[in-house]
């Protein structure tokens, strides 16, 4: 009999589960794939703004990584592949704009020299004198970023380097990130005998440093992969569909979804944010849903921005902004000078990020008309910091702007989370399989990988081989 298989989510782990189950098992398998949105993608959303199509969630993947790199090419869109600009991000602090420190590990300068003007002169030398300084790390520790580097290189480089960095990739700050979940190869070196915090973050500096673009995106924004993975998956989503629990049976899984509908199911991908998928096993399975339902999310808001054609900005793909400064925008990201498919003629891209983990943005409910207040903050912030590098002011050229929110739309990797998840994992019961950004990294290579490993143990459970 062909198998039926249930997808649960119908974002980038959840159409990479579909697909890879539908390689699997062929043509005569039945996946049904359920999305409570209106659309695919979830965090990957591409929207037309000003007449192009930008991301105006995710708007890049590390290249470096093969999860993402392999499957773009896998399905025929290598060729819609590129790589930033040459121009580098600055850092807004104490009202003006810096360079990015280079080299660091996700802002963890690798010498003080890289921070000579951003971060305070006794920190500076708190840095050049680390090595000197008594050092005590064990295999036990874990750590946050920011307990790490403020202790070792000072506060004033937690908040001025690493948090815009972080702050940029987990919409957390570096205080609420773990070391061994953010950082697991800075991790291993201090696990294996590091004598102090500079000598391993030079070491790693080092070893990244020449080995070509960090990031990619794709020409057309991230719908150009989803739409492919889903036509790939041979899927037809069902949108609007609320699965509301998931229940153990003999041979399978029982779904129940919304329309009062029971379905029967040999395997299930809960291809979901970690506390949806705990909600759903809370009646059937109390011990794996616990630790799931624990797990906390970030919210943000990006506002993308069109200008007119030729609007100047300052010379940087963007700028990230340190904690404790006056802007409200976390982020600016210049997309028509970050990315050369972007620039040319037609509009300047611009997206500006609000929101982190303990400081979300407030919805409408709680603040009426606080879109209208975070687009003009918004404006206003681009202004200030193009008045700083002596550009115009960018406002009046504004022909097009669109808000997005996106609520709880990233896991907090605190201390201990991957060992955590990596409980859940040996705990899965059979014939159903877990994927998504909370179990082996937020970005889209790692949410691609966890996808085809989840798949890969469903298989497993079936008696299949992919």
């Amino acid at each position: 009999m062909p198998s039926r298989i249930a997808v649960v989510g119908g974002g980038i782990s959840g159409l990479t589960a579909a697909y890879r189950l539908r390689q699997a098992l062929g043509a005569d398998a039945q996946i049904d794939l359920y999305e409570a949105g209106e659309r695919l993608g979830g965090i990957l959303h591409t929207a037309r703004v000003g007449g192009r199509h930008v991301d105006v969630g995710a708007e890049a993947f590390i290249i470096r990584r093969p999860e993402a790199r392999d499957l773009v090419t896998e399905l025929g869109l290598g060729d819609r592949v590129v790589s930033p600009t040459a121009r580098r991000p600055a850092v807004w602090s104490g009202g003006r704009l810096h360079p990015l420190p280079a080299p660091a590990l996700m802002g963890i300068p690798a010498s003080s020299d890289v921070v000579v003007g951003l971060a305070d002169p006794a920190d500076i030398g708190r840095i050049a004198g680390e090595p000197d300084r008594p050092w005590r790390w064990t295999p036990d520790d874990n750590p946050s970023v920011g307990a790490l580097v403020a202790d070792r290189f000072g506060e004033s480089v937690v908040a001025r380097s690493v948090d815009p960095m972080l702050g940029g990739v987990y919409s957390s700050l570096a205080g609420a990130i773990g070391v061994r979940e953010a950082l697991p190869a800075l991790a291993t070196r201090l696990d294996a005998g590091a004598p102090n915090l500079t000598a391993p973050v030079a070491e790693l500096t080092a070893a990244g440093a020449g080995g070509g673009p960090v990031f990619g995106a794709l020409i057309g924004g991230y719908r150009v992969l989803i739409d492919t993975l889903a036509r790939a998956a041979g899927v037809t989503p069902e949108f609007c569909s609320y699965v509301m629990r998931a229940d153990s049976r003999p041979g399978g899984w029982t779904l129940q979804v919304s329309g009062d509908r029971s379905v029967d199911y040999d395997g299930v991908v809960l291809a979901v944010p970690a506390w949806v998928a705990g909600r759903l096993l809370r009646e059937s399975t109390p011990d794996l849903a616990a630790p799931l339902s624990a797990v906390q999310g970030a919210s943000s808001v990006v506002v993308s921005i069109a200008l007119d054609g030729g609007t100047p900005l300052p010379e940087h793909s963007g700028v990230l902004v340190a904690t404790g400064e006056s802007l409200h925008a976390k982020a600016f990201t210049f997309s028509s000078q970050k990315w050369a498919h972007l620039a040319g003629d037609g509009p300047v891209s611009v997206r500006a990020s609000f929101g982190r983990f303990g400081a979300p943005v407030p919805d409408d409910c709680i603040e009426p008309g606080v879109d209208d207040r975070i687009r003009a903050e918004a404006l206003a912030d681009l202004d200030e910091v193009c008045a700083a590098a002596g550009v115009p002011a960018a406002s009046p050229h504004v022909i097009d702007l669109k808000l997005q929110r996106w609520t709880n739309g990233l896991p907090v990797y605190a201390p201990g989370h991957l060992t955590r998840m990596a409980d859940v994992a040996r705990a899965r019961p059979p014939r159903l399989a877990l994927a998504g950004s909370a179990y082996a990294g937020v970005g889209v290579p790692a949410c691609i990988g966890q996808a085809g490993r989840a798949v890969a143990g469903l298989l497993a459970d079936l008696d299949m081989k992919e």
